[in-house]
């Protein structure tokens, strides 16, 4: 791994250097970097796309990145707790989901019960879009199994040379919350600086009923970008980023978050219009570690057995693409990538009571963890777009990963279950679509894709830990075949201009239907006992397996109509019906039926808006995953923003303006704590917000 890393350093540096020849004394233009997935264009987007800009339109502070996906059509959150949230898309989540920033930088949690999952290590006020592949329609952007999720940081704006910056802060009154943001950008013809900070506070927020839900946090961020232009048609691009988490409180997780410190490390390089065939090469290298530490200090299990677990997670990456047109209609992208995912850590107990004899002098133990664990991805694709004529796309991608995993220091219990040894696979995914626009208000898209994951280091190497949502104990399968996505999709969008007070009608929908090869789930192995606690429930431990036959469909849909110039309505609506005909029942964590209906004015100076949420019972659940029915809620919420002086702006929200106490199917159980039973974690009740910026 260490050599194909220096590999892609070197081809970056060489592609520099050949750009420093073709430099000229023309007045510079900031060639824009490969950070979009979706420019808007009918020839070189992907198929079936969303993007959202939702953190200007929440007028309220995100706890993390994860809540900025709460009002986009077909996602969900998974909850832990007010810092471990992770998305959903179509009930696929985690590793299904191919998480990114601009455009290909990662950094994987170091976690096992994912207390700091993608979305922590990077504040919500420096997104400035989210884009939203819907399926594995793409190969250009790494293994994609469910979709791909693109998280767009913000750039400035290049032609407005000098000082910039903008300051920020906001309050929510249910958990005392505060939040601040402070930005400075330097624009120069040649080069750009950008350096921003922010600090968090979440104290412990109350349910409807009152009742108070351990999940306050502290964290600290600052990040710097720097960006050179070598040539009119050259840019390097250089993003340094680090986030502290502290004190985190996990009502869902059986011990705490007492530092989560994540550093992530991104270069970028572009080189436009070479010439008459080759039109573009983009080099990105990037590395990331996240350090954590967690404990039981706070929680009743400490009186028996103090435990803490030191882990950490070393991410490294790069992609070289070029994109080249052959023929006039063919426009093609080749290149290869990488990513390494190396992780390692032990938890130390001090085992203080045992079998009802407190011990004189505690007994030490040590478990192993990740036990010294990699997984790389070495990839190499091409992915081809055909104009049958200016209205019509065809497009056709192929794609080939080695995959390399291999676990370098296991317990012994561990190797005698399996053959250890490295392993290599070899995974082969495709796409072939189509996208037309019929006339100018109506486009039609439909597309196939076969997408590939291997297993993930919790499916592969956990031995003997609590990582799901129920109390079993799981064991990791390195044996494990990759899962197989093959989803077909037809979707339609389109606009309509209206008459007599109504501006016009605006209208998306999607249909899709995926069946999946050797999906993973952890099954109860009866000839198998836990490791820790032996006498407690449940005894038998899970393994996680491949199983033959499971499926999903569903649908989205979106209609909004503009009336008065100002005045808007939109509705909503996103199911998802999933099945694992093996065990007869559905896939973990499958959302309900969920509809969303808001009205609102938007101004250059003022907007408002109010949203009302129905929220279906669920009742197909996957009992082996440990999930138990929820039942239907609706909530109401309220926002407005205003301008009140130039430069400013002045954010208000009332959430859950009945405070209501409801449960969101997909939120995880109490866990390991005092006044809790393992019922699911409820949602805030009623909160004020408030949110002020200035920008000079």
């Amino acid at each position: 791994m260490k050599t194909l890393y220096s590999v892609l350093l070197c081809s970056l540096v060489t592609v520099v250097s050949y750009g420093q020849e073709l430099k000229d004394t023309m007045q510079l233009k900031t060639t824009k970097l490969n950070e979009v997935i979706v420019t808007g264009n009918l020839t070189t987007d992907p198929v079936l796309t969303v993007v959202a800009n939702t953190y200007d339109e929440k007028i309220v502070q995100p706890k993390n990145v994860a809540d900025l996906f709460n009002d986009i059509n077909g996602f969900s959150v998974i909850k832990r707790g007010n810092y471990a949230i992770d998305p959903s898309f179509r009930a696929s989540q985690y590793e299904q989901l191919n998480i990114q920033y601009d455009g290909g930088t990662k950094a994987m949690h170091a976690c096992p019960n994912r207390m700091d999952p993608v979305t922590t290590h990077i504040i919500p006020e420096e997104v400035s879009k989210i884009e939203i592949i819907k399926g594995p329609y793409t190969v250009r952007y790494g293994a994609t199994f469910g979709g791909i999720v693109n998280l767009v940081t913000q750039t400035p704006d290049y032609k407005n040379y000098g000082v910039h910056g903008k300051v920020s802060a906001g309050y929510e009154s249910n958990g005392n919350a505060l939040v601040n943001l402070a930005q400075l950008e330097y624009i120069q013809e040649k080069y750009d600086v950008v350096v921003n900070a922010g600090y968090r506070d979440f104290g412990n927020y109350e349910d409807g009923d009152g009742t108070e839900i351990p999940s306050s946090f502290r964290s600290t961020d600052y990040g710097i970008k720097m960006g050179y232009n070598i040539s009119e048609n050259q840019r390097l691009q250089a993003h340094w980023r680090q986030s502290f988490g502290r004190d985190v409180l996990h009502a869902a997780l059986p011990m705490d978050t007492d530092y989560d410190n994540s550093s992530i490390m991104s270069l970028d390089y572009t080189l436009d219009n070479i010439g008459a065939m080759v039109k573009s090469l983009t080099a990105k290298a990037y590395y990331s570690y996240v350090d954590h530490l967690m404990t039981n200090d706070r929680r009743p299990s400490f009186a028996t057995t103090e435990a803490s677990s030191a882990v950490d997670a070393t991410t490294v990456g790069g992609k070289l693409e070029l994109n080249w047109k052959p023929a006039e209609k063919l426009n093609m992208f080749s290149g290869l990538d990488a990513m390494h995912v190396a992780r390692d850590g032990s938890r130390n107990r001090f085992v203080k009571i045992m079998n009802g004899t407190t011990l004189e002098t505690p007994k030490a133990f040590v478990d192993k963890i990740w036990q010294d664990s990699y997984i790389t991805d070495l990839g190499v694709f091409t992915e081809t777009k055909y104009n049958l004529n200016p209205n019509t796309v065809f497009t056709v991608g192929l794609r080939y990963d080695h995959v390399i995993s291999d676990i370098q220091d296991p317990e012994d219990d561990f190797a005698a279950m399996y053959d250890l040894k490295k392993r290599t696979e070899h995974n082969v995914s495709g796409t072939i679509s189509m996208k037309k626009r019929v006339s100018d208000g109506f486009t039609l898209e439909a597309a196939y894709g076969r997408g590939v994951r291997s297993a993930n280091m919790i499916e592969r190497f956990i031995n003997h830990f609590s990582v799901g949502q129920d109390a079993y104990e799981y064991i990791g399968n390195p044996d494990l075949k990759a899962e197989v996505n093959n989803q077909f999709e037809i979707g339609f969008k389109g606009l309509l201009p209206l008459k007599n007070g109504f501006n016009s009608f605006k209208y998306e929908t999607s249909f899709y239907y995926a069946f999946y090869e050797n999906y993973i789930v952890g099954i109860i192995d009866d000839s198998l006992t836990r490791k820790f606690n032996p006498t407690s429930d449940p005894v038998n431990p899970k393994v996680f397996r491949n199983i033959d036959e499971a499926y999903k469909t569903g649908f989205e849909v979106m209609a909004q109509v503009d009336f008065l110039d100002y005045y808007f309505f939109k509705a909503a609506s996103s199911y998802v019906y999933t099945r694992n005909k093996d065990l007869v029942e559905s896939l973990p964590l499958t959302p309900p039926l969920t509809h969303r209906f808001t009205v609102g004015m938007e101004q250059s100076k003022f907007w408002a808006n109010i949203q009302y949420n129905v929220i279906s019972k669920q009742d197909h659940i996957s009992e082996s995953y440990g999930e138990s029915p929820s039942d239907a809620y609706e909530t109401l919420d309220f926002r407005l923003g205003l301008k009140p002086i130039k430069n400013v702006t002045l954010g208000l929200a009332v959430l859950n303006v009945f405070d209501k106490t409801y449960v969101n199917h997909l939120n995880f159980s109490y866990s390991n704590q005092a006044d809790f039973d393992s019922t699911q974690i409820t949602e805030p009740g009623r909160n004020f917000s408030a949110f002020l910026q200035y920008k000079f």
